[in-house]
């Protein structure tokens, strides 16, 4: 089983924050950091896929500009100025190609940049590179990419999890320090726990959507992803607040979350009521996970917290509400590609019908699982059916954003697993979609009902010896929860 983790010593062994601090002490430069991650993708990439374009010269314009403000003594833009970050190939970029992982999207240059990307770009940080995804975001192994597929650090042989599997390996293999993912049914906390590292899905609306790629837009969310929790505390704070060019964003307060995860790095959780979901406790989850679930919850207790059990019903019904939704939205949203509007355009010889060229654009355009989802979720939004299967799935998702209210007026945060299993292995479900579905049943809920979510490293399974992800949950904008007790979990193992 070869491993690609972090080195124990050396520059990229270092989290962000102190790598942060020793730019602005001005005992290494942002250059020299930049130069090792880089170093670092193009030692061991080749093996683990994790990058679709790597930008050598344009993170090093930004790491050489962080250099000459530290040395004209001005202020840093933001706490993680001149740290390098892995970008999900999702949000657009003017100096990188944005291809969502698909042929449809090959070699595309966006005129503009993400909101989000333009956070990052003010604050000071260089973005190493794109990483690679499920095709438009729709799977759970970084194996539906139309360029090839990513592999786990911790065994090359397994997938590291999706859609986001990318920037999750890049994270787990040192490739880079920070990372940004989008989370539309836990495409960033899935990879997160099968990789070992922490990754956040902020409340829906707390961070702009405003330049990524649509999957499902009233799912989709972009947010921040590290090897530790201040880490990703820290960049939360860069990318979260109000945008005016997304209509889905709330003009709230960005939380506090660097001061929540400091707080919580005591270990003392004395008065927080953490909520254990009886729909959880499923019996296909591995026993391994199941393991290191049951030591997570004996953890909580040890650090003061008090254990409630909540019941959420309506949980036994997210799978079916899920997928009607995400696929009738994606129906919507991919209908734009048609090689007449955006994206790849074949057959057109002069001799064909418009409906000719865009069916041969689309066919050769996007790969099966696209194909699946836009044909189900096209027949679940037609005539007919839409009352049957659309507008019930919307009452089942009105029922779980219920079930969790109810919860969190019991509890301060729930937790749980965040996957059922450590990392399968490569190719084992792709000729199975409804197992693939059924991975992400955890981290479904959330998105459903727009809460916040973190997904923490809990340690290895007894028997696989793969990480294991403990998924924290908190209510709509107490996305600072999350932070107290990932960092409290995470100074008490």
């Amino acid at each position: 089983m070869t491993q690609y983790t972090i080195p124990a010593e050396g520059l990229i062994s270092k989290p962000a924050h102190e790598l942060a601090a020793i730019i602005q002490a001005g005992e290494v430069t942002s250059r020299e950091i930049t130069e090792a991650f880089l170093d670092r993708i193009a030692e061991v990439d080749g093996e683990i896929g994790a990058f679709l374009h790597v930008g050598v010269e344009e993170a090093l314009a930004v790491a050489d500009k962080v250099d000459e403000q530290v040395t004209s003594g001005e202020e840093p833009a933001s706490a993680l100025a001149g740290v390098p970050l892995a970008l999900k190939d999702l949000l657009v970029t003017t100096d990188a190609p944005t291809t969502a992982a698909s042929k449809m999207l090959e070699g595309y240059m966006s005129p503009y940049d993400a909101t989000v990307v333009t956070k990052l770009r003010e604050a000071g940080i260089p973005i190493l590179g794109k990483t690679n995804l499920d095709e438009f975001a729709m799977g759970s192994s970084t194996e539906n990419s139309a360029y090839k597929p990513t592999k786990n650090p911790h065994d090359l042989e397994r997938v590291p999890g999706g859609s986001g599997g990318g920037t999750a390996a890049a994270l787990a293999s040192g490739e880079a320090p920070l990372g940004i993912g989008t989370d539309t049914g836990g495409s960033i906390r899935q990879p997160a726990s099968l990789t070992g590292t922490v990754g956040v899905k902020p409340t829906y609306g707390g961070v702009s959507r405003y330049g990524v790629i649509a999957c499902a837009s009233s799912l989709d969310q972009v947010g921040p992803c590290a090897n530790n929790v201040l880490d990703t505390a820290l960049l939360h704070e860069i990318i979260a607040g109000h945008d005016e060019f997304d209509a889905t964003s709330v003009d709230r307060e960005v939380p506090k979350c660097a001061d929540a995860a400091r707080e919580g790095a005591s270990g003392d959780l004395t008065g927080v009521k953490i909520g254990r979901v009886k729909q959880f406790n499923r019996p296909g989850t591995q026993a391994g996970v199941a393991e290191l679930i049951d030591e997570a919850f004996a953890q909580f207790e040890r650090q003061g917290a008090e254990i409630v059990e909540v019941d959420c019903p309506s949980f036994d019904d997210v799978m079916g509400a899920y997928y009607i939704i995400q696929m009738s939205e994606v129906s919507s949203n991919l209908a734009r590609f048609d090689g007449m509007r955006y994206g790849l355009r074949v057959g057109d010889d002069g001799t064909r019908s418009a409906e000719e060229v865009m069916a041969a654009s689309r066919g050769a355009g996007f790969g099966p699982e696209v194909k699946r989802r836009v044909i189900l979720g096209t027949y679940a939004l037609s005539v007919g059916y839409y009352d049957a299967y659309y507008l019930q799935a919307q009452r089942v998702r009105t029922m779980i954003a219920q079930d969790m209210k109810r919860a969190f007026e019991q509890v301060d945060v729930i937790a749980g697993p965040a996957v059922p299993s450590t990392a399968f292995k490569l190719g084992e479900k792709v000729d199975d979609p409804l197992a693939m579905y059924n991975f992400d049943l955890f981290t479904l809920p959330l998105n459903l009902a727009g809460l916040p979510g973190m997904s923490v490293p809990a340690g290895k399974a007894s028997d696989t010896g793969l990480p294991v992800g403990l998924q924290l949950i908190a209510p709509a904008f107490e996305d600072a929860r999350l932070y107290r007790v990932g960092a409290a979990f995470e100074a008490g193992r």
